[in-house]
């Protein structure tokens, strides 16, 4: 279903990203950034299995050795929840009020930080927040607590957007929080902390940066949506130029370095990296659509289903989906979707995801889909939905948690229905 020509196209696009400070060593000179914003006082905010591997500590010595006062705080779980957050805001708000929220880890680590921030600052509950039907959309009145990201995976983007992730446990679906103000003032990307990601965790997150780009770039075009006023402007606008140029890079490097980097070559991490932030940059404007809607309720549901799915690399002490992989679990069938709606930009990113061409031969609706299974093959993603614990009687309530992401959807290059998404989840059990 083709979109609808706007009465008064777009004219205007917005485009904003964090400062950068990126390569092997940056992490070390993060004392000298975050005294330059004026702080006094820091909270570090992190999750256990980090504290464990001395990131955290290590960014709060250079913290205190540029003369400020750090604390560290475990209070990050894996795939947040609003009970997750709500724990973080109390236990943050037992303690000194900080002048800046430092999150060292993943997505996870990083969209709790922007809960603490928004949080400590501003009125109300955590479900005030969210973003509506499931929550009651409200937009920050005061500015949040800088919030500064020194990500350890490569592949979130959280430190270059506006959107802190959660799942709402009562509801049984995972959504967010959205607004301009909780985008990091400063990201901190230094590819050495990766060192330590396991290859099951370079491969989920790999999957997260390759989505973040390929949906980037085919969202629909920003001139295709009705002329805003600038107060109705939101960060996620559509394709445009600038956020077009951060996806092809993205894709350029993954193609040549996500395989090399699960098997865990380090120049190729390093590469991850760049990607992921190159990335986070075209999305963070642009905005994801299909995969990243139903991604939500696979990641949400699993734990109703019944599946004892737990995922290579990851200490999970119940079933998971990462958020990578769930984003991955629908893709190629989205794509193939999404293929009428701009043929040129499908078949583009096939090739330069394939630069060998070694599914050129692939009729032209299916190459991309064919180059992401065979990715997903390569760097042992999950064969498809049944695998992860999902049947046919699980379809439509995946469908029912999509549809509640209507500010992803809004971003597809083309209009989706309740029949387009079964048909996408369904196709989805097996990929191989």
């Amino acid at each position: 279903m083709q979109l609808q020509s706007p009465k008064v196209p777009e004219s205007v696009f917005t485009y904003a990203a964090p400062k950068l400070k990126f390569g092997p060593g940056a992490v070390d000179e993060i004392g000298h950034d975050i005294a330059a914003l004026g702080a006094r006082t820091v909270l570090v905010v992190t999750d256990p299995q980090l504290v464990a591997t001395g990131h955290p500590e290590r960014v709060a010595q250079a913290l205190r050795s540029a003369g400020l006062s750090a604390q560290v705080h475990d209070s990050a779980a894996v795939e947040p929840s609003d009970a997750s957050l709500a724990a973080a805001v109390e236990r943050a708000k037992g303690g000194p009020r900080p002048d800046v929220v430092v999150a060292v880890g993943g997505g996870s680590s990083i969209d709790t930080a922007k809960a603490v921030s928004l949080l400590l600052s501003n009125p109300g509950e955590l479900m005030d927040y969210v973003n509506a039907p499931v929550g009651g959309g409200r937009a920050p009145q005061r500015p949040v607590l800088p919030v500064v990201a020194v990500p350890t995976t490569t592949g979130t983007g959280s430190e270059s957007t506006t959107i802190c992730v959660l799942d709402v446990l009562a509801a049984k679906v995972k959504t967010g929080i959205s607004h301009e103000r909780l985008r990091p003032v400063l990201a901190v990307v230094d590819p050495e902390l990766t060192a330590t990601q396991p290859p099951g965790v370079t491969a989920s997150a790999g999957m997260d940066i390759l989505c973040h780009a390929l949906e980037s770039w085919t969202a629909r075009p920003y001139s295709s949506y009705e002329h805003k006023s600038a107060d109705q402007r939101v960060p996620y606008c559509g394709s445009n130029p600038i956020a077009d140029m951060y996806a092809e890079k993205a894709m350029r490097l993954l193609a040549g370095a996500f395989r090399s980097a699960v098997a865990g070559d380090d120049s190729a991490r390093t590469d991850m990296a760049l990607a992921a932030t190159f990335a986070g940059m075209g999305f963070g404007n642009a905005g994801v659509h299909v995969p990243h809607a139903n991604a939500y309720p696979v990641a949400g549901r699993v734990h109703d289903i019944g599946s004892d799915f737990r995922p290579a690399g990851y200490d999970a002490s119940e079933a998971m989906v990462p958020h990578g992989m769930a984003v991955a679990s629908t893709a190629p069938a989205a794509f193939e979707m999404t293929f009428d709606a701009n043929p040129e930009r499908h078949l583009t990113a096939a090739a330069w995801l394939d630069p060998q061409g070694l599914d050129a031969h692939v009729a032209a609706p299916q190459r991309l889909s064919a180059v992401l299974r065979r990715l997903m093959r390569d760097i042992d993603q999950p064969s498809g939905l049944a695998e992860i614990g999902y049947g046919d009687a699980d379809v439509d309530g995946i469908v029912s948690g999509t549809m509640q992401q209507q500010r992803l959807l809004a971003t597809a290059p083309r209009q989706v229905t309740e029949e387009d998404i079964a048909g996408v989840i369904r196709a989805s059990m097996h990929h191989w």
